[in-house]
């Protein structure tokens, strides 16, 4: 299990262990279910902002997977100027997320000098600042601003596939040279004007999964709050093998909370009271994964318009008896398909034995589902894998 993506902290963990060990499984059921609460209502905004026509825009509807000709939940784009307020696009599948799309800084409604004030920098965990050409002065002004008030900031340089198409025109083309060229211009003019060694991230939004996105990705997730750099995480486009397996790793880490509410519930001497939380478990966590591994069709149609792969061939490479409508009557047959019929009477008979009864009952029901949510992570991710390398069409 990867420590870096578990939710709760040491001191929490100590918590429970201490919880467990004085026999008050209540008790540390309960502190769970409140770790797993604040996950729920756990909030990322990020505000995206630059100079218009840079393609803030873009980056918005590329990183929540969707395409900018969809007019319900895109944000506008065009060659002018599209944003005239602070908006916000909450991510399809974690509405907690929700991506800012800025005006751009110096039009006349959003000066430079008060721009943070106006668009209330308070509410943003951190800034991702965009040009497709040069850094202008007030792109630096506002990262010295936003340093100042001790939040991060980035500075991405878009539309780079722009470039790349441009210069493989010429017979001197070399692709690796032409992306240092331009990181070292606009690394050089953001240090003219002020800043000293900054970071300058190459992308295409067209290419989210090609150039400096995935180093963006790695960068933003360490420098964000614990709670938070698991939301961020279960929110990123799938977009390559290491986000796949980087996203099973944290669901992973919440497998063992899980089993422990479903092993205390299970010493409860009431009748089908451990089966019913099994399966509302079962069911919700399920629902997690198919969703973070980008799975339903509403994701798969919307990968399918991006990289004209169509539709049916990508569905066809889910194998997962998981890959159709997760629901508790599913959900009931998997388990009994996986620990024989008669587990459930098993563990409400043992649970009536006094102490080491429920505690024998507990423990069934904690096995039985950890082994449950284990198994079925697995196989949704394997086919988040496939169904990746058929979108790309090519091993990844």
């Amino acid at each position: 299990m990867d420590e870096k993506y578990h939710l709760i902290t040491d001191e929490e963990v100590k918590d429970i262990r201490e919880a467990l060990e004085n026999s008050t499984l209540a008790t540390a059921a309960e502190k769970i279910q409140d770790y797993f609460n604040q996950l729920d209502h756990t909030t990322l905004n990020i505000a995206i902002t630059g100079e218009s026509g840079s393609g803030k825009s873009t980056f918005v509807n590329a990183f929540r997977g969707i395409r900018n000709d969809d007019e319900i939940n895109g944000a506008p784009t065009g060659p002018v100027q599209t944003t005239m307020d602070a908006k916000s696009y909450p991510h399809p599948k974690h509405p907690t997320v929700q991506l800012w799309d800025l005006p751009g800084i110096g039009t006349p409604k959003f000066k430079a000098d008060t721009y943070l004030q106006d668009v209330k920098f308070e509410r943003y965990d951190f800034f991702i600042i965009i040009a497709s050409e040069r850094f202008r002065s007030n792109d630096v002004q506002l990262a010295l601003e936003i340093q100042k008030m001790k939040k991060c900031f980035y500075f991405v340089r878009s539309k780079i596939d722009n470039d790349i198409s441009a210069e493989k025109q010429k017979k001197t083309f070399d692709r690796d040279k032409t992306l240092k060229t331009i990181r070292d211009d606009c690394m050089k003019g953001l240090q003219k004007q002020g800043l000293t060694s900054p970071t300058v991230f190459l992308i295409s939004s067209f290419e989210l999964g090609g150039y400096d996105f995935p180093l963006l990705e790695e960068t933003m997730e360490k420098e964000l709050p614990m709670h938070k750099r698991h939301v961020f995480l279960l929110s990123l486009p799938n977009m390559s093998q290491k986000i796949i397996e980087k996203k099973k790793a944290a669901l992973k880490a919440d497998i063992w909370k899980m089993a422990v509410l479903s092993g205390t519930i299970a010493a409860i001497p009431i009748p089908g009271l451990s089966v019913a939380v099994d399966v509302t478990i079962l069911v919700k966590q399920i629902s997690r994964y198919y969703l973070a591994f980008g799975l339903d069709e509403d994701s798969l149609r919307n990968l399918s318009s991006r990289t004209g792969v169509p539709f049916e061939d990508l569905k066809s490479d889910l194998k997962s008896p998981l890959n159709k409508e997760i629901t508790a009557d599913v959900v009931i047959k998997l388990l009994t398909k996986a620990a024989g019929g008669g587990l459930m009477l098993l563990e409400y008979l043992v649970s009536n034995i006094p102490v080491f009864g429920s505690m024998a009952a507990g423990g069934i029901s904690f096995g039985t589902t950890r082994y449950m949510l284990n198994s079925c992570l697995n196989e949704l991710a394997e086919d988040s894998h496939s169904v990746l390398m058929k979108a790309l069409q090519t091993p990844v």
